[in-house]
C-alpha cells in the first residue's frame, strides 16, 4: 500500500512538473505607456495560469543589454523565452542563439527582421503595423476632405513598425481620393512625448504651416498637442492623430485634443505571446505569425475603447 501512494505522489508530482513553465521576457523598455501595458497583459495573464512564471527584464532600449539578457535567459534553461526587440533589424542574431540552444523564442509587437525565415519553435505575435498607418492617414484624409499639409512624426527609424505606418502614410495620400494632401514635413520623434513636443515646437518656431499632424504613436501625438497649446494655437485648428489607443491617448480625445487614435491591443498581444510560448514549449504547433486586427477610435467609438489599454 504504500509503495502505491508513494507511487501516485511521484505521479502527481511529475504531472505538476510538466505543466510548470518558466519564461524569459525581454522588454525594450519599461518606461512606455503602450509596452507597460504590453508587460502588464503578460504578467496579469501568467498569474492566471497554474505553474507559469514571468521572468521580466528592461533592456533600457540597449541591443547589447537585450542580447545578453536572452544568452543569461538560455544560460538559466528557461522553457521559453518571449522578446520586444529593441532594434527590430537585430534579431537574427537572438533567433539563431535561441535555436541552437534549443529554447522556444516568440517575438511580441515588434516585427523581427527575420519574420519571414523565422527557425522552428519560434513565431511572431502582434498587430500589422501597416494597418495601423492605413486606418490613422484614411481618417486624417477624410476629416480633411482630401485636402490639405501635413506633418509626419516617426518612431525610431530602426523599428519595423515605425516604417510600415509611416509608408502606409505615403500609400494613402498617393490615392485618388487623398492626392490632394501633401506632406511638408517628416521627421523622427523616437516614439517619445518629449521629442514630440520638441520637433512641434521646432516646426512652429520655423514658420511651419500644416493642417494635420500624423504621428506613428500617441506619446509624440501627445507631445505635439502640448506643443501646439504652448504656442496659443486652438485644438480644432489642427488634426492631431496616433497609434496605440493608449489611456492618456483616449483622456486627450475626451477633451477635445485628440483626434484620431487606433487602438491597438496591448494585453491581446501580451496574451497571444504567452500562449504562444507555451504551446511551443510543450511541443504544439502554432502559426509563424498571428496578427491581432487593429481598430480605429475617433470620438464617435470612444467609449467602446476608454475601459481597455
Amino acid at each position: 500500500m504504500k509503495k502505491f501512494l508513494l507511487g501516485v505522489a511521484v505521479s502527481a508530482l511529475m504531472s505538476s512538473s510538466a505543466l510548470a513553465a518558466n519564461i524569459g521576457v525581454s522588454m525594450a523598455q519599461f518606461d512606455d505607456n503602450f509596452l507597460n501595458v504590453l508587460r502588464t497583459g503578460m504578467e496579469d495573464y501568467a498569474k492566471t495560469l497554474d505553474g507559469v512564471t514571468l521572468q521580466v527584464e528592461d533592456a533600457q532600449n540597449d541591443v547589447a543589454k537585450q542580447q545578453s539578457q536572452i544568452q543569461n535567459f538560455i544560460a538559466s534553461k528557461v522553457d521559453a523565452i518571449i522578446v520586444n526587440a529593441v532594434d527590430t533589424d537585430a534579431t537574427a542574431a537572438m533567433s539563431k542563439i535561441a535555436a541552437e540552444a534549443g529554447i522556444p523564442l516568440v517575438y511580441v509587437n515588434r516585427q523581427p527582421a527575420n519574420v519571414d525565415e523565422l527557425p522552428e519553435k519560434q513565431a511572431f505575435v502582434a498587430s500589422n503595423e501597416t494597418e495601423a498607418g492605413t486606418l490613422e492617414t484614411t481618417e486624417v484624409c477624410r476629416l480633411l476632405k482630401g485636402q490639405g499639409k501635413i506633418v509626419v512624426m516617426m518612431g525610431e527609424l530602426s523599428n519595423q513598425g515605425a516604417r510600415a505606418r509611416t509608408k502606409a502614410v505615403h500609400d494613402v495620400i498617393a490615392t485618388d481620393a487623398c492626392k490632394g494632401i501633401s506632406i511638408v514635413e517628416e521627421q523622427t520623434a523616437n516614439w517619445s512625448r518629449t521629442q514630440g513636443a520638441d520637433l512641434m515646437t521646432n516646426w512652429l518656431s520655423a514658420g511651419l504651416e500644416f493642417n494635420a499632424v500624423i504621428s506613428n504613436n500617441d506619446e509624440m501625438a501627445i507631445g505635439a498637442i502640448q506643443a501646439l497649446k504652448a504656442a496659443g494655437r486652438a485644438p480644432d485648428s489642427v488634426v492631431v492623430a496616433g497609434v496605440d489607443a493608449t489611456q492618456d491617448a483616449l483622456a486627450a480625445m475626451s477633451a477635445g485634443d485628440l483626434d484620431v487614435t487606433v487602438f491597438q491591443d496591448a494585453a491581446g498581444q501580451g496574451k497571444g505571446a504567452v500562449d504562444a510560448a507555451l504551446k511551443i514549449s510543450k511541443g504544439e504547433k502554432v502559426e509563424s505569425k498571428v496578427y491581432i486586427p487593429f481598430e480605429l477610435v475617433t470620438p464617435e467609438n470612444l467609449s467602446k475603447y476608454q475601459s481597455k489599454n
